[in-house]
This record gives structure tokens, sequence and C-alpha cells, in this order.
């Protein structure tokens, strides 16, 4: 059998090199593509049938929030001028300021006095950040730490005194993040921890003398370690088998220094809220159910409060407990309109909340934990729009007795022509280890007020359905979850509410891979495709993946140095079924990207074009994984909503 095994890997790996041979043909040539064009925003008269997509663009609000620590003021990532910039709004009165006008910013965080922020902001997404300092009125600016060639970072936290910051970078050998300490004033570094591999930084003690590290494990698990940054040494904290996840809700550590709050699915299927006891160096349960709890935080003086939430198919709840008391002062806020992220203050019983719904892109206020009062601090702009859908979970079999779930949007009637059935495009997440969730999405809304419906497939492998459904794609079953598309594809038809005959498939990143996967895969079955940044022959893009990438991509695909794995990939990638796809297909990509090469995309338009398959390429030079730059989201979102509704034959009411 393993000789074999020998003779099969090899002749994938000959047919394989002779595929590339080939296209390599072809690559001499310039391909042809499309370049981002200013153009006007044209967003057409304010109604209920908006002549371009432009408005539901434009319909935006807050990204991200920061409670300053003296619970003051409010920092909020906005992209109001276009890119994703900082911006301050002192919650005792007048308007939100804008303090950084650079690039865009990645991150940021709170200095502890709450004078100033630090923020990170890379090259047109090339995720290799410079760290910079800004003071709270916008008068003071500096940078601390300057991007280096292959400087993948990732920030940690601030230290209790302001003085220190910790952050993990590849910078020594361009692939494995180690741990350093920074100084805030002088901006001078070293090294704490030599690490092999993804150890990324997720909490840091008050007096930075530990730093909780978290191991990557497949893209849905880490092992969870110490690191005492004196000694340079690592201790574990949890090491599970089989792999759990320990920081995808935040760890916060208490101000005393003796223990952690955490959600983790260690042992269980769903996340549950743990504390972790540094002297007894044990795990107590405090919270858990038969969905994810997420969003930890500790709030007030003392830590007086803890805070967390459940999710609900995406839709969720906030929970806060009085720590003195270990009483519940709230037990369930309701169900909110989509998901939510909290932010606290350690004097007060004062939150901020982003709320992310179907109907409301980014609304952020501030909540009183102890009255429930709350007060509006900034309302998402709509655009002049009124009429938004709000999605509806469904759950279905798979062939193979799993059940799959997903958000279905329907258009209303007054988008559809009488007894007429909606086209339907279906829009896969990325990850792959994510979640398809009811928070706003622009484009998504535009097709559903155009007369086409939307589903978004959580297939097996994406999270909020337990870890068992997680790993359910991992390695050799991963197109399993490639077929379970199909699978939705035939629960749609019977459930009778979609024209599946009219269907399109789209996605980017990993869901860009999904689409290249099922139109090759399962021709026909789908009428389009929009492949957004995917991957096309797993083995390039393996190798060439960013570092962030190949410390989780082991567990989750196998290593490709290994030639079970090669073999098992060169057989198994989108390229070399593409010659099977025979209807149109858009495909897009950022020449910045680090995370997935441009050369994915190049080549799955060469073969389609090579044979007469209509292939349109989009190709943006300023941006990385995805479209953080409004005049490109503008461009860019125009061409495929004009793509699907001539591939779909749909016809809006007023056509």
């Amino acid at each position: 059998m393993r000789y074999f095994t020998t003779i099969l890997s090899a002749y994938l790996l000959l047919m394989t090199s002779l595929t590339a041979s080939a296209l390599a043909e072809d690559e001499a040539q310039p391909l042809e593509a499309i370049t981002p064009t200013k153009e006007a925003i044209n967003v057409g008269f304010a109604g209920e049938d908006p002549a371009d997509i432009a408005r539901y663009l434009l319909a935006r609000g807050v990204q991200g929030i920061a409670m300053s620590p003296d619970g003051k003021s409010l920092a909020m990532r906005l992209s109001v001028t276009g890119t994703p910039q900082l911006w301050i709004k002192e919650l005792c009165c007048g308007p939100a300021r804008q303090l950084t006008f650079g690039n865009g910013i990645t991150f940021f965080r709170w200095l502890p006095d709450s004078s100033a922020l630090v923020y990170g902001a890379d090259n047109d997404g090339n995720e290799q950040p410079s760290f910079s300092m800004i003071s709270v009125s916008g008068a003071n600016e500096r940078e601390i730490l300057g991007a280096v060639a292959g400087g993948f970072r990732q920030f940690g936290e601030i230290s209790a005194d302001g003085k220190t910051f910790s952050f993990a970078s590849t910078e020594r050998n361009g692939l494995d993040f180690d741990i350093y300490l920074g100084e805030i004033e002088t901006g001078k570094t070293k090294r704490v921890y030599k690490a092999k591999g993804g150890y990324f930084i997720r909490a840091m003690s008050p007096d930075a003398k530990r730093i909780i590290l978290a191991q990557a494990v497949g893209e849905d698990g880490d092992n969870l370690y110490v690191l005492d940054t004196k000694r340079k040494k690592i201790e574990p904290i949890s090491v599970p088998s089989p792999r759990a996840n320990h920081s995808d809700g935040g760890i916060r550590w208490t101000q005393d220094g003796r223990s952690l709050f955490l959600a983790t699915n260690r042992g269980r299927e769903f996340s549950a809220l743990e504390q972790y006891d540094f002297n007894t160096k044990t795990f107590t349960t405090l919270i858990e159910a038969d969905v994810d709890v997420g969003d930890i935080h500790l709030c007030g003086d003392n830590d007086k409060y803890l805070s967390w939430t459940t999710n609900h198919d995406g839709f969720e709840r906030i929970h806060v407990m009085d720590r003195q008391s270990n009483q519940l002062v709230v037990t369930d806020t309701g169900l909110l309109e989509g998901p939510v992220s909290i932010s606290c203050n350690k004097e007060s019983a004062l939150t901020s909340v982003l709320l992310n719904s179907w109907e409301k892109p980014g609304y952020a206020y501030t909540w009183d934990i102890e009255t429930g009062e709350t007060l509006s601090v900034h309302e998402p702009t709509l655009a002049g729009l009124s009429r938004f859908v709000k999605p509806l979970p469904l759950s279905m079999p798979a062939r193979d007795g799993i059940t799959l779930h997903g958000l279905l949007y329907l258009p209303d009637e007054s988008s559809l022509k009488p007894g007429e059935l909606p086209p339907v495009v279906f829009e896969v997440h990325g990850g792959p280890t994510a979640q398809s969730t009811p928070r706003f999405n622009g484009s998504i809304q535009y097709l559903v007020d155009r007369g086409i419906a939307v589903f978004q497939p959580n297939v097996r492998g994406s999270t909020g359905f337990g870890r068992t459904y997680a790993t359910l794609d991992d390695r050799e079953k991963r197109t399993d979850s490639v077929r379970d598309l199909i699978d939705m594809l035939d629960f749609l038809r019977e459930d009778g509410r979609v024209d599946v005959e009219r269907a399109a498939v789209s996605g980017g990143s990993y869901g860009g891979y999904m689409v290249n996967a099922v139109l090759a895969l399962y021709p026909g079955a789908f009428k389009a495709g929009v492949s957004r940044y995917g991957v096309a022959d797993w083995v390039t893009a393996l190798e060439v993946a960013s570092p962030g990438l190949k410390a989780t991509d082991i567990i989750e695909y196998g290593d490709i140095n290994d030639a079970k794995w090669r073999a098992f990939y060169a057989e198994n990638s989108p390229i070399n079924f593409a010659d099977r796809i025979t209807v149109p297909v858009l495909f897009s990509h950022g020449e910045m990207d680090p995370r997935i090469d441009i050369a994915e995309t190049e080549t799955m338009v060469r073969v389609l074009r090579k044979n007469g398959v209509e292939a349109p390429f989009i190709r943006i030079p300023d941006e990385g994984h995805g479209w953080r730059k409004l005049s490109n989201q503008l461009f860019y979102y125009r061409r495929q909503a004009a793509f699907l509704e001539e591939k779909l034959k749909a016809h809006a009411v007023d056509d």
C-alpha cells in the first residue's frame, strides 16, 4: 500500500507539474484585467428603489469601539472619509472628532490614564503595520515602532502603568511569531520569547511580568500558555486533546493579577464561561449553555462586573454578573438583532455597546449596568434608505445526516412581479471557521431590494454550532463542505421560496475557494459565480500563505511539505477541475494581498478564458485581502451587482 501511495503521489505531482508548465506558457502573455477608475458616487434619488448600489454601501456606522479607562470618552473606528480612521467622542458633550488622517488604521488601544491611544496602520492592506501614539486632542502624534519588511505583527496589550506594550512579530525570520515587549516612550523593543510557529498574545498581567499566549492549533483551536517575561519561559495552562478554543471570546486578567476569565469549549461542545486561578492552577466553570459564550469583559471599579454574550444563530444576548455578590444583575437583555461587542471602563458601571445588525450598520450607545439607562453615541447613516430585510435562520439536512445551517434573505412582494419566485445568490463566508451572522451587509440588502434572494450558508466547518461541527471539514473532509452547498440548494428547491434554477454562488477568501470548488466539482448546479481573492491550487496557496495563516494551516489542512498532503491537494484543488466550469465567473483580487497570492485568481481566469468561458477579472492595485477603501468598494460592488443581475436575469419591479 505504501508503494502504491508513493507511485500515486509521484503521478499526481507530475500531472500538476505538466499543468503548471502549460499555464506558465500562458502567463507569458499579459492578462487582461479591469482596474478601478475614479467615478461619481451617483447615488440616484432616495426612495424605495434607488437606482445605484452606492446608497447601500454608504449606509455605514461605527466599525469598532473602546471606552476610555476613565469612562469619559469613546474611541471609534469610522470610515466616513473612505478609509478606516480613529475618531474620539467625549461622552459629556460635543461632536465626534477625527484623530487620524493617513492610509487607514488597523487597531487602536487606550493608554491606562486615558490621555492617548496607540494605533496601527499598514500599507494598503499588506498587514505589516507600524505602531503610533496620538493624544486625545490630536495635537501630539508620533510613531513608536516603524514597519519592517516581513514584519507581520499582532499587537498585544499595554501595561497598567502605560510604559510597556507587547506584540507578536515575524521580523526575526519572516515566519515565526516571536513575542516582544516595547517601551512606549522610546520605541525600544526586546524579544522575550523565541517561538516556533504561531503564538499570539491574548492577555498581559497588569505589571507586564506575565503574558498569556495562545498557540494556534488549526483555525478553531489553540493551546494556552503563560510566559514569564523575565525568565523567557512558558508554562502550559491548557493543552487539551482533542483540541479546543480558549481565546475567541477574549481573555481578561483581573486587576489583582490572580485569575483569568475566558470562554472555552475544552471538554464540551459549546464555549462556556470559566475562571482560571493561578494559585491552584485550576479552572472553574461559571456559566455554560447549549450555545456559545463570548465577548468576555471585566467592568467597573475592582472588576466588579463580569459581562458576556451568548450566540443564538448570530443573534446575541448580553449577560452581566456582580462578582461581589455572585448574582446575575442582567440575566438577559433580550435577543438583539445581530452581533454585539462591549467595551467598559475601570471606574464605573457605564459600558459602551456596538450593535451591527441587519438594519443598523454599527450603532454605538452607552449602557449603565446598574440603572439600565441607554444613551445613543453614534447613529449610523442609512443614506436615505428606510427598508431592510431581516434574515431567516434555517436548518436543513445534509445527505450524510449532518444538520446544516444558514440565513435566508427574501425579497418582499414589492420587489417582485406577481407570481415570480426570486433568483438566489449563495454568499459563502470565509474562514473556513467563521459564521454568517445577521450583521449589516449593504451589497446583500441591495440585491434583495432588486428582487434577488440571498442565502448565507453556514456549511460544516463553521463556528457557532458546536465544536464537532467546526471540525467536520478538516483535512480529507475538505470537499464535504463543498458538497453541503449542493445539499442546501436541494433543500431550497424543496422549500419552494426561491428559484434555484437561477442560482449563483459568491464568496471571498475561503469563500472564494468554495466558489471555485463547487463550480468545478458540481458543474451546472449554479448559473454563475463570483470569486473574490480565492484559492485555486492548495499546493501553491499553502506554500506561500502569510505567516499568520501558516501557523494554523497544518492542523486545518495538513502539512503541505508532507508527501501525503501534497498529493491530496494536488488531486483535490479546484484548478484541476477548472476545465469543467462552463458558467460565467466574475473574479477579483487585491495586488497587496498577503494571505492568498493574486496568482491564484490569475490561474483560474486563464483556464476559463482558454476554454471560452466568460471570466471578467477585476484587479485592485491598492488593496490587500478585501476592500477597505470606499472608492474601491463602489467600483467593485457596482460591477458585481450588475454581473449578478444580468446572469440571473433578475428584473426589479420598476424595470
